[in-house]
């Protein structure tokens, strides 16, 4: 087992991490093992992560994720999903299907928010969750949308099928990726799930560009898109909302119960 040369905090958060796929409640030993840690090293570090509340413990004794580490991990892309999300409404009552945002980290796209349509659609993504690039239309536009040398680092890397859909040949995707850039769109069909088929458009903000799209059953793939209008307008509508002044921090005022800083006081940067 790796011991030396770990800190404390990389411990911690490689226990952290077993929870970013498969089971969502784990045994102290699954932890264990997923982090590479020692049970009693894994044991007193889980309590702590119990303690400040980012791990809970049910009466099985198996962990999940608490409530607090949830609560701080809404504030990972908030401004965008806050932006987004009353026009992402207006998109779904438009199309009564199942609407989405995204944004590219690193060779996947992080899905920000979505908004579930009540047809059953075989599901891939959830907030917070993560698909590749190449097999989901909100990737595709993202990629498309990169610099040359990202989408040629992305191509070289070999690309997994997630279904016996999925465009893996580089050349071939390469090529999509062109016909994406001059149309202006993406689609999908059973490359990331049987059954499921999605269209998606570009989200031209700063500093993270985006894409939205809709999922829907692939038995409507070929009326896709029909929607394409509505998809534009409401990009059109995220990406005007996005360049709009924030309200300054000076501007907001205090919580009750908080003191300012004594006149003549230095206090310092703050961290």
């Amino acid at each position: 087992m790796r011991g030396d040369g770990r800190t404390v905090t990389s411990k911690a958060l490689a226990l952290l991490g077993a929870f970013e796929s498969g089971p969502t409640a784990l045994s102290l030993s699954d932890l264990a093992e997923h982090a590479d840690l020692p049970l009693p090293t894994a044991h007193r570090l889980v309590g702590e992560l119990v303690e400040w509340g980012a791990l809970e413990r049910d009466e099985q004794g198996r962990y999940s994720v608490g409530l607090r580490l949830w609560e701080v991990a809404q504030n990972a892309g908030r401004h965008l999903r806050d932006t987004a999300r009353p026009h992402l409404q207006d998109l779904f009552s438009l199309t009564h299907e199942t609407a989405h945002i995204a944004i590219r980290d690193g060779d996947e796209a992080l899905y920000i928010d979505r908004i579930y349509g009540s047809t059953r659609v075989p599901r891939a993504s959830r907030v917070g969750g993560r698909l590749p690039l190449h097999a989901t239309a909100v990737g595709k536009v993202l990629l498309a949308h990169e610099e040359e040398w990202v989408r040629e680092a992305y191509l070289a890397h070999g690309l997994q099928a997630a279904t016996r859909y999925t465009h893996v040949n580089p050349g071939r995707l390469a090529a999509e990726l062109r016909k994406v850039r001059n149309e202006g769109f993406a689609t999908t069909q059973e490359e990331v799930r049987e059954g499921s088929c999605s269209i998606a458009v570009p989200v031209r903000i700063e500093p993270h560009p985006a894409a939205i799209g809709l999922v829907m059953l692939s038995s409507n793939a070929a009326a896709m898109t029909r929607h394409l209008p509505t998809l534009r307008g409401v990009a059109r509508r995220i990406e005007a909302a996005a360049t709009r002044p924030q309200p300054s921090l000076a501007r907001i005022p205090r919580r009750p119960g908080r003191q300012s800083p004594r006149p003549g006081r230095d206090t310092g940067p703050s961290s």
